[in-house]
């Protein structure tokens, strides 16, 4: 062992220890010997190194077995990283010496007791030797590493045990809070903060408190602590107590904990029910906050709670006597009433008329008009109007109301607004397949018929002649009272144009035309918008046998006008036809004249006859029978 130390370990050590710890320490390990060992202390001053390393001077045995007791029971280890205490001995601007009874002081910067402003000299700090000779052979420590460690250690610890530790909040984060746990960030979440919702986080910045560590995650050394878990801990044994005392009907006071848009919790001393929003109050609300504020104090009715008591279910209305049992006896069908619209539907609008009492006001009872349309066309969510009630039951508590009614019938005076014979004009307000129907006024409608819309266009359904909203010209055609009906026509605001069509397209009138359109059984001529003739295949035929093609001109007769059905029906076919028939007639007139006998040739005709009786000439031969003829051949 002797031959194995250096100069250097034995300067290091001579560096590190006293000259009173050196004497002191091989006094009480050097053994007591006959002969009287030398001193170590004047060993190391007296020995000469430089011999030593050059193999001329030798050491004795039991100097250097008193001298390496001597160094293992003073000085620390700092080849292990272990957390040992350490002593400041002198603080200069930028650093902290520390004394680890090593060879030689370290070095700790200042800035790792930034949390720690009083440190002073001869406080003890936990270090961790960091670097054990750095380039100019000074001692490094960090006492940030051994405080972590250390931190890491106590944590696990309370962990384990449910150890209640101290924290500091530092600050806010996403969800919580970061608290300083020992040298160690934690997480606090906003939720373990207090039994009740948190709603200012910044109070809590900057305090101390108490916490349980609750989860410690190693892979990613996370920590997670809770201020509530304390809480709870302490209210356990209240809730208890309240629970068992809990019974349906009672009256507890409590506060509102937190206010959600389903309803208000109220906590009850320990213990938590909920005030459904529809056990707020007798009016309805659209948001609990309407009736309460957080932290009021108020008196609620316990309504319901499940086997276990772990969900209380409570009311504030029903402190109050219903409405509708102190509702005035004056209100009576045929009362106008007024109220605000608090709810619309489809059907209709709820109108309450007071607090508490509501009225539907069904949409059919908002307008005269026998078009139904959404409540929402008439009235909006807060909206004052006037009703006149028409039905109340108190029993079932519900009331129905009308608007319609506050204004006179139009169909009061019909028969003077709109005579039959009468033209206004009116607005679509609907489609079917037979017609259209347009309104007048409010609550007076009246339907055209498809074939009262137009007298020359052929129309297949309304929306092919005029849109929802569209203004339209009108007489009133026919008018029925009882059954509330008027029958309307369009057409007729007009005049029939096909009465100055009969005489210029009637039948047998000619027209030169173009074939501009064939069809399936034949061919379509436009003379204008309302008048189109149609001519069948076989009226296409021409003089020569060939018929009439796209494109080709030639001069159609028209052979059916029908005014009702809107029908025109022409020929090209009877053209040359009846000049064929003019030829043929006088032809045969021609002929029928030529076979006449003239006047020479009566008179010859009766001079022979003359003769034949005077017998001046023979008898005309007797004419054959046709069977004689055919007997002689």
């Amino acid at each position: 062992m002797a031959e194995e130390t250096t100069k250097k370990e034995l300067e290091a050590a001579q560096e590190g220890a006293t000259e009173n710890q050196v004497q002191e320490q091989v006094e009480a390990s050097t053994p007591v010997e006959t002969k009287p060992a030398q001193d170590p202390q004047e060993f190391l001053d007296t020995f000469d190194w430089e011999r030593y390393s050059e193999g001329i001077e030798k050491v004795d045995e039991d100097q250097l077995k008193a001298f390496e007791k001597l160094v293992a029971e003073n000085f620390v280890d700092t080849i292990d990283n272990d957390v040992i205490e350490g002593k400041v001995i002198k603080i200069t601007d930028r650093d902290a010496i520390i004394d680890i009874n090593a060879k030689s002081e370290g070095v700790i910067s200042l800035n790792e007791f930034r949390y720690n402003p009083h440190l002073k000299v001869g406080d003890t700090v936990e270090v961790l030797v960091d670097v054990r000779e750095d380039a100019t052979g000074q001692l490094i420590l960090s006492h940030r590493k051994a405080r972590l460690i250390k931190a890491w250690e106590r944590v696990n610890n309370a962990h384990d045990t449910g150890e209640i530790v101290n924290g500091y909040v530092k600050c806010r984060t996403k969800g919580g809070m970061i608290v300083d746990v020992f040298g160690i960030e934690a997480f606090l979440p906003g939720s373990q903060i207090d039994v009740k919702p948190i709603r200012d986080y910044d109070a809590y910045v900057d305090k101390t408190m108490e916490f349980k560590v609750v989860k410690i995650n190693h892979e990613f050394k996370n920590v997670v602590v809770s201020h509530k878990a304390l809480i709870e801990a302490d209210i356990e044994e209240q809730k208890k107590e309240i629970i068992s005392r809990l019974e349906k009907g009672q009256v507890l006071e409590g506060v509102v904990k937190n206010i959600t848009s389903y309803g208000v919790f109220v906590d009850l001393g320990g213990v938590d029910g909920l005030v459904h929003i529809t056990d707020l109050s007798w009016s309805r609300i659209n948001h609990p906050n309407e009736v309460v504020e957080l932290d009021q104090t108020l008196n609620v009715v316990i309504l319901d709670f499940d086997e276990d008591k772990s969900r209380i279910q409570l009311g504030l209305k029903q402190l109050e006597a219903h409405p509708w049992e102190a509702l005035s006896d004056k209100i009576k069908p045929g009362d106008k009433v007024k109220g605000k619209v608090v709810v619309i539907a489809d059907y209709g609008a709820f109108v309450e008329v007071e607090e508490g009492v509501e009225g539907l006001v069904h949409v059919s009872e908002m307008s005269w008009s026998t078009h139904l349309r959404s409540a929402g066309d008439f009235v909006k969510v807060g909206d004052t109007i006037e009703a006149q009630v028409l039905t109340v039951d108190r029993e079932d508590r519900k009331m129905s109301l009308g608007m319609k009614q506050l204004t006179q019938d139009p169909w009061t005076d019909i028969t003077s607004k709109y005579p039959v014979g009468s033209k206004h004009t009116g607005v679509v307000r609907n489609f079917t397949n037979f017609g259209v129907f347009v309104e007048l006024e409010e609550g007076v409608d009246g339907l055209i018929y498809i074939s009262d819309l137009s007298w020359t266009k052929k129309i297949k359904h309304p929306s092919e002649f005029c849109a929802v909203g569209d203004k339209l010209d009108v007489v009133v055609l026919e008018l029925d009272v009882n059954g509330r009906k008027l029958s309307l026509g369009h057409k007729q605001t007009k005049d029939n144009p096909w009465d100055k069509y009969e005489a210029e397209f009637g039948v047998g009138t000619k027209h030169e035309v173009e074939i501009t359109e064939m069809v399936d059984k034949g061919a379509v001529i436009k003379f204008n918008d309302d008048i189109t003739v149609f001519i069948p295949t076989r009226h296409l035929e021409k003089e020569d046998g060939s018929k009439l093609g796209k494109g080709e001109k030639a001069e159609i007769e028209i052979i059916e006008f029908n005014k009702e059905f809107k029908r025109v029906v022409g020929s090209h076919m009877v053209i040359h036809k009846e000049e064929e028939a003019k030829i043929v007639k006088q032809a045969a007139k021609q002929q029928q004249e030529a076979d006449k006998p003239t006047l020479g040739d009566a008179n010859s005709k009766l001079q022979a006859l003359k003769d034949r009786m005077e017998g001046k000439a023979p008898a005309a031969p007797a004419k054959k029978s046709k069977k004689a003829s055919k007997e002689e051949e």
